[in-house]
């Protein structure tokens, strides 16, 4: 009989297999994007990737005795938050919008790169918004980052365009998403914070779609369902590796995406990766998991301070 596998293992195991689905999620919207308007692939991934959340919400409810399932389950996702809840989805499309965007209109490399940056962003969102203390050494990684986005964007020359910006429009707004998650689940379940986004985003998205709708034709249908399908699993295999490992260790897996993603825009898309993009990206990779690695430490040693706190008596 083989041994079970460690937790860690298995969190590595899930990362890679996380940012495979995701890398692959960005394949399928650049081949979508090349017949349908990307406001409506994001809605078909918004609409499938519900489909796909659903029967993975029910599952553990229908397993479980007592009561009326579907009671059960409308009782599991009630929240008093509604109202941040629609704040949260809107600003979490637009940066689905832009990000979308990026990915099928820019190099692959190139728009991947870049939305790596968002725990650059969120490091800043964390210090201003929710008022933590950020030391020297996570500043200067904060500091690095933006140099390793500027060395992508390139500002100063002819390579230069109006698209990386919304690249890294859409890396911003993510890293505000990310401060409203944070602030969600001090109240609500993961399952809950996830239902509602999908559950209201679906609705947000097919407004604007509509606007622009193109009805999908052959196989652009199965680019569209791999999207919500792909981006699913990918995000649920995300969250199950967080909760089983360490995000310092587990971010150098995270990285495992770009060469995918630049493989794939060559192959399939004839792209060339030029070297300030690759400067730029690793440039962007070290100062992300060196931000990792120091969030993971400091978290480690509140929690060891956290029992002898509470030891002390009151003075």
């Amino acid at each position: 009989m083989k041994p079970a596998a460690s937790p860690q293992l298995r969190a590595a195991l899930l990362m890679l297999a996380s940012m495979v689905a995701f890398a692959m999620m960005a394949i399928s919207i650049r081949l979508a994007s090349r017949t349908e308007p990307t406001l409506e692939v994001a809605f078909f991934r918004n609409a499938f990737g519900l489909l796909t959340l659903l029967p993975m919400l029910l599952w553990p409810v229908l397993r479980e005795g007592g009561g009326h399932p579907l009671a059960r389950f409308i009782a599991s996702l009630r929240t008093a938050q509604l109202p941040r809840y629609f704040i949260r989805c809107g600003i979490g499309l637009a940066s689905m919008f832009c990000g979308f965007w990026a990915i099928g209109h820019l190099p692959m490399a190139q728009a991947i790169s870049l939305a790596y940056s968002s725990p650059i962003f969120i490091t800043i969102a964390a210090a201003v918004w929710l008022g933590e203390r950020v030391r020297m050494r996570r500043w200067l990684a904060v500091a690095a980052g933006f140099l390793g986005v500027l060395v992508v964007v390139r500002p100063w020359s002819h390579a230069f365009s109006i698209g990386t910006l919304i690249a890294v429009a859409s890396a911003m707004t993510s890293a505000v998403v990310a401060i409203q998650i944070k602030q969600l689940s001090r109240v609500d379940k993961a399952d809950t914070i996830v239902f509602w986004t999908y559950a209201l985003w679906v609705p947000m998205s097919l407004l604007p779609a509509l606007f622009v709708w193109h009805a999908p034709q052959g196989i652009a249908w199965l680019w569209l369902l791999l999207c919500g399908l792909l981006g699913t699993i990918g995000q649920l295999l995300w969250t199950r590796a967080l909760k089983l490992g360490e995000v310092s260790a587990l971010t150098p897996i995270s990285f495992v995406q770009l060469p995918i993603v630049t493989f794939a825009g060559w192959l399939l898309f004839a792209e060339r990766v030029d070297a300030m993009t690759l400067l730029g990206a690793g440039i962007i990779l070290a100062a992300t998991f060196y931000i990792a690695h120091r969030e993971a430490a400091l978290a480690r040693k509140a929690a060891s301070l956290a029992p002898s706190e509470a030891a002390k008596p009151n003075e």
